[in-house]
């Protein structure tokens, strides 16, 4: 187990690499920035030569896999970050120095216990991509099927664990600082973002969620999941069919292709609102790299290390929140708010849909392609601190989902109206969800559910009053020994607290700027 000073070496190792980089100038300035964050900015910088155009993909890279992830996520978020950071950042997602063949070769052997030439008729050495987590072969089984065999780069789980371990002992001792980290909750931030990283870690869970995904999206015309080769899958090898098609990104060879742009915009949109609304169950990193098109029209999606869910009751909610925000019925926005335990009981139903006016509003009237989801979406957030609402991460997710959405249909057709497309499909839902037919169904299933728990129900009462609000329980966060615990008061211990509270600030700072 890592000591305390381990971690502050390794934080103060990663700010000082994000100062030679330049990468530290855009949290300097922003003004959100907490001014302890700030001074440790300038002080990790001081005598560094800083290039006169930040390269954010390099620091990123240069820390590690953990924050190579966290770089990807700020890739979606130009609103938070910048349209320069954004596009710096990109790289990170598609293009990343590979893991030299004969090292995959052993990690394949290593993972089934067999010689690659019993599994595969023909590996081709060159990768055709190579992330933070794993590369991807394309292959070729012995009965000619052309395969993508992606392999997770050796060490990386140990790698992941010792990274993941400094966040949480970083936002650990800023949470137990008070003020602000209480109310974005960071090691809750950092347990859900462990959880999410140790899926993509075991490529087993990365298969299951591409099956589960393709029966979500089975009736869905013009989309496609690839199938996988069970039989070749394991922990640290995922083999599936290789999908052959155009990037969504390469709209030049999309256009020579006769492929409708607008087209492929709205059917984006709606094949995101199916698994998130409807199921419950969506693909969130449907970025540029992991979306092709194929040649009559098919979008072909891969990449599923991370998934969201979210419950009935929480889509209920969304519904109705952007149903509300686009009619600009604030008052029943408000309400869902409050219904949803997001906003504490003792604030007023009122003032919080005056607030929520001052975001819909400058919206309403405005030209189609200034309609903005993420425009929304931040605005909101915005208003949370004077409402007092905590962060929910079981949110964190869709919204991050939905903006990188947004951005891919409005980069296919500029002028799409995001309110036009998701309103029809929402308002179905939800007369469907919440119409009398779906009242009736849903009233006549609980019943027979009671009757069955019924000798359940006389032995233990309490299970007869249903948890309120729509967040799923939080995970168990790791005890954590804060420095100044024990009652020793000496100088080191001090200094040794300043640097702690100062690190872990820039480091959970840039965890949870996202949201």
């Amino acid at each position: 187990m890592a000591t305390s000073l381990t971690h502050i070496a390794r934080l103060l190792s990663w700010g000082r690499i994000l100062a030679r980089h330049g990468a530290l100038r855009i949290i300097e300035d922003a003004p959100a920035t907490p001014g302890p964050v700030r001074r440790l900015c300038r002080i990790a910088r001081f005598g560094a030569r800083v290039p006169a155009v930040p390269d954010y993909a390099g620091a990123f890279r240069a820390i590690g896999p953990a924050a190579i992830k966290l770089g990807q996520t700020l890739a979606t978020r130009p609103d938070l970050v910048g349209d320069d950071a954004a596009h710096n950042l990109l790289a990170l997602q598609d293009s990343l120095p590979p893991v030299p063949f004969a090292a995959i070769r052993a990690e394949i052997e290593n993972a089934f216990g067999r010689p690659v030439s019993d599994l595969f008729a023909e590996i081709e050495e060159e990768p055709v991509g190579a992330a933070s987590i794993a590369q991807v072969h394309r292959g070729r089984l012995h009965d000619g099927r052309p395969v993508a065999i992606k392999v997770l780069r050796p060490g990386i789980r140990d790698k992941f664990a010792h990274d993941i371990s400094t966040y949480e002992w970083a936002a650990a001792h800023l949470e137990a600082l008070g003020g602000e980290a209480g109310r974005l909750r960071p090691r809750l931030i950092i347990a859900n973002f462990r959880r999410w990283t140790l899926r993509e870690l075991d490529l087993r869970r990365e298969a299951a969620s591409s099956s589960e995904l393709a029966n979500v999206m089975a009736g869905v015309e013009h989309y496609r999941v690839p199938t996988i080769d069970w039989d070749r899958t394991c922990g640290r090898v995922l083999t599936m069919e290789w999908i052959d098609g155009i990037k969504v990104s390469d709209h030049a060879a999309l256009r020579a292709a006769g492929h409708d742009l607008p087209d492929l915009a709205r059917r984006l949109v709606i094949a995101f609102l199916t698994q998130a609304i409807h199921a419950g169950y969506f693909h969130a990193d449907m970025h540029q790299g992991n979306l092709f098109i194929q040649a009559d029209g098919t979008i072909a999606a891969i990449d599923f290390g991370i998934m969201g869910r979210i419950n009935r009751q929480a889509r209920v909610w969304l519904g109705e929140i952007l149903h509300g925000l686009t009619t600009g019925n604030y008052r029943r926005v408000a309400e869902i708010h409050f219904e949803a335990q997001y906003v504490p009981s003792y604030h007023s139903v009122e003032e919080f849909a005056t607030a929520l006016r001052a975001v819909g509003e400058p919206m309403r009237g405005k030209p189609v392609k200034d309609l903005s989801v993420g425009q929304m979406l931040d605005g909101l957030f915005a208003i949370t601190r004077d409402f007092d609402m905590v962060t929910q991460p079981h949110l964190l997710l869709l919204q991050k989902t939905m903006v990188m959405v947004e951005g891919l249909a409005t980069s296919l057709d500029p002028d799409i109206n995001m309110w036009n497309v998701s309103g029809p499909f929402v308002s179905a839902w939800m007369r469907d969800e919440l119409g009398p037919e779906a009242a009736i169904a849903e009233r006549a299933q609980g019943v027979m559910k009671t009757l069955r728990r019924l000798p359940e129900v006389i032995d233990q009462l309490e299970n007869m009053v249903p948890k309120k609000g729509a967040a799923p329980e939080p995970p168990p966060l790791p005890e954590i020994t804060l420095m100044w615990s024990g009652g020793q008061r000496n100088l080191i211990r001090f200094a040794t607290y300043v640097v702690a509270a100062l690190a872990g600030g820039l480091a959970t700072w840039m965890v949870t700027a996202w949201h």
